[in-house]
């Protein structure tokens, strides 16, 4: 309900307050003139009565009404804050969010709603607090289905300060979302990893059975285990290549502790680190 609702309910509470003071009178006249017309004073005042009994109940739940309103004031409002919040942040999200990623997102026209979902009457000013790079979470891309009882692969983005951070001969050309890009290809060359290791065979075919096998045993190992990888040999593109810039990036994802890097037989295996 809002400010124009509690108005009209206060201004209905009026108007049966008033009815009842004019029944009130009335029922004052009748008393005086009972020992004027006794013959009839007992069946009007008995109509004035039932009339009353039924006046005062509906003002019983008028007034019950309108505190079951004010009692949700405060929680209206507390609704509209986090709301308010979490516009802004997923303003932020879109604004700092790689092009290469935008492609997968389904943006929702905030602006234009914002109006329609919280209208003048609920007009409740609050303070949204800063909300900073690490604070902020880019999209997912779909990826199959990682083993059972294992989530999806951590996607630990990088932030303007930890960019910022870095020596210049280790930062060198590398933007934020040439990073971020390469840190959701990784992820994906992860969850598809983790799939192979959990698909049956059934469901494979012979080359990719090979592969499955081989990562089966890489997965095996002690310092693997229960860790979401990636072997040097999953880097295809297109944001992540085996070229100067893609060992540049790696360099700094390892530095910046996205991962950590091990050799298993002649593979080069990258285990992903979760986000502290």
């Amino acid at each position: 309900m809002d400010a124009g609702d509690a108005s009209r309910l206060g201004e209905s509470l009026d108007a049966v307050s008033a009815a009842f003071q004019s029944r009130v009178m009335e029922l004052q006249e009748l008393v005086l003139a009972r020992n004027m017309y006794p013959a009839t004073a007992i069946p009007d005042l008995a109509a004035v009565d039932v009339s009353l009994t039924a006046m005062e109940a509906q003002l019983q739940a008028v007034r019950r009404r309108l505190q079951e309103e004010r009692e949700a004031f405060p929680k209206a409002k507390k609704l509209v804050q986090q709301s308010l919040k979490q516009q802004r942040r997923l303003q932020l999200m879109l604004a700092n969010m790689p092009t290469g990623m935008r492609e997968d997102v389904f943006a929702t026209p905030l602006e234009h709603n914002s109006s329609m979902v919280f209208p003048e009457s609920l007009n409740f000013s609050s303070a949204v607090p800063e909300v900073r790079d690490h604070d902020l979470k880019i999209k997912e891309e779909p990826t199959a289905p990682p083993k059972k009882g294992r989530g999806p692969a951590p996607r630990w983005y990088i932030s303007t300060e930890e960019l910022d951070s870095l020596s210049s001969y280790m930062r060198g050309r590398l933007t934020l979302e040439k990073v971020n890009i390469a840190i959701n290809e990784v992820a994906s060359y992860a969850d598809g990893n983790a799939h192979l290791v959990a698909c049956p065979k059934k469901k494979l075919s012979e080359d990719t059975w090979e592969k499955a096998l081989e990562l089966r045993d890489i997965a095996a190992r002690e310092s693997v285990k229960g860790k979401h990888f990636f072997l040097e040999t999953d880097i295809k593109g297109p944001g992540l290549k085996l070229d100067t810039t893609g060992k540049a990036i790696l360099t700094v994802l390892r530095h910046l502790g996205r991962f950590q890097e091990t050799r298993i037989g002649h593979h080069r295996v990258f285990i992903l680190s979760k986000q502290q």
